[in-house]
């Protein structure tokens, strides 16, 4: 028997394509009063609140969170670390110092199970409040943690892609494993998890800098035998990352190039920051359909550079952006706060970029960097019932700046600007209520 159709009410945004190449008059839907019919954990309507009101039969359970209420799809986080929620915020160093002085320790810690699994729940509870409601995730070497994450998010019902790091050099030997233990570890996690419920895999080497040539020949070797699994790693986010590189494999022509020939280049890619890659290399991007994913407070707090959006967006061959938080180097989990530090990014580059076009990011082009955009990413009918509602006055200086916001670009851009996850007044995953804020 189908389930009872429920209803979620107030104003809505959503997207039908992406607005950097088509416009924003011809791809953002924006209703002042909708209603988001659900049905089975699935979309069955969206729009103007009496025009789907009139198809539901009467009694339809209603959700009305009011006019100072904004219903969009769930957020996509496109590239986080959950083994460094614990070393959120810890201070100084650039990315190679960092590594050694905080990640490696803090995932050492990983080596109890039960650990990870409490890290999990908490990394997880913090994406529920900040209206995440799918990340691309990275866990730690120990195949444990991968288990750990997904079991959370399987009782969470949440969509997540992870996978276990691959690192067998340049990292303690406690966090090492080799070629073929982390293909054969990373084979049975995929044989586990991948495609169960709405789990998906990742294969991780984390880094070249991380991996030997064998290891990354190995790691291409495992995405082709499972081309539907993502893939995730590192790219170009610290200028002496890009010179460390070139050391290690001189004989490569660029930085993209080491995972080109390894075979990791591709659909379903997805490459962390970005920042300093070549003309050469965003165009093989392109041809190739992966993604980059834009961190913007991890990159400004480790002092890394500041991403080119409009770059990396050119019409003559755009590449396909998310934004991540990348925690812990990043600063927050709020995604709001994210596409804020996405507009302090372009103005480096003498570029601006509205709140409109962020949420976009977040959402629909988030999805579509993880090629999930049939699936989730948008208020559109038959798609996945990911929703985030966002309270519009969630603090006093909110409400009071909204008064004086003269539409909705405007009130948007107050949302990234002062917004955090008090922001988040109601979490959906997959039709169901995961998460409610108290007042």
């Amino acid at each position: 028997m189908p389930g009872t159709p429920i209803v979620l009410r107030g104003p809505a945004i959503s997207f039908t394509g992406d607005p950097f190449r088509d416009g924003l008059e011809r791809t953002m839907v924006h209703w002042p009063d909708a209603a988001i019919a659900i049905e089975d954990g699935k979309i069955l309507r969206a729009g103007p609140a009496p025009d789907v009101l009139a198809t539901l039969p009467q009694g339809t359970a209603i959700e009305d969170y009011g006019p100072d209420s904004l219903l969009t799809a769930g957020f996509v986080d496109t590239h986080v670390h959950f083994p460094q929620t614990p070393m959120i915020a810890s201070p100084g160093g650039q990315l190679l110092d960092w590594l050694e002085r905080y990640t490696f320790p803090t995932e050492l810690k990983f080596a109890d199970l039960e650990f990870a699994r409490d890290t999990a729940r908490v990394f997880l509870q913090e994406c529920l409040r900040n209206g995440v409601t799918t990340s691309c995730v990275y866990c730690t070497v120990h195949p444990h943690s991968v288990d750990a994450l997904f079991e959370e998010a399987e009782r969470l019902g949440l969509r997540i892609a992870a996978g276990k790091v691959l690192m067998d050099r340049n990292a303690p030997g406690a966090l090492c494993d080799t070629a073929q233990t982390g293909y054969d570890q990373s084979a049975a996690l995929i044989a586990k998890w991948h495609g169960r419920g709405r789990l998906m895999y990742a294969v991780t080497p984390r880094f070249a800098g991380s991996s030997t040539p064998e290891q990354l020949e190995a790691a291409g070797a495992l995405w082709r035998a499972h081309p539907d699994c993502l893939m995730q790693t590192h790219i170009s986010e610290n200028k002496r990352e890009v010179a460390w590189m070139k050391e290690l494999f001189p004989e490569r022509l660029n930085y993209l190039d080491i995972y080109d020939h390894h075979g990791l280049v591709g659909p379903r890619a997805v490459f962390g920051h970005g920042i300093w890659l070549e003309e050469s290399e965003l165009q093989r991007l392109h041809d190739g359909g992966s993604a980059i994913s834009h961190c913007p407070t991890s990159n400004l707090f480790l002092g890394s550079g500041a991403f080119n959006l409009r770059r990396a967006l050119d019409p003559r061959r755009p590449v396909r952006v998310g934004i991540g938080t990348d925690i812990g180097a990043g600063t927050s989990f709020s995604i709001l706060a994210t596409m804020g530090e996405s507009y302090r990014a372009a103005l480096q580059h003498q570029q601006t970029l509205s709140a409109e076009h962020a949420l976009y990011l977040a959402t629909r082009g988030g999805a579509r960097a993880m090629y999930l955009d049939d699936r989730i990413g948008s208020l559109t009918s038959g798609l996945e019932a990911d929703i985030a509602v966002l309270d519009m006055k969630s603090t006093p200086l909110i409400a009071y700046r909204m008064e004086q916001a003269r539409d909705l670009g405007e009130r948007l851009f107050v949302q990234m600007t002062l917004g955090d996850d008090r922001a988040i007044q109601a979490t959906y995953v997959a039709g169901r209520l995961a998460y409610k804020r108290r007042r």
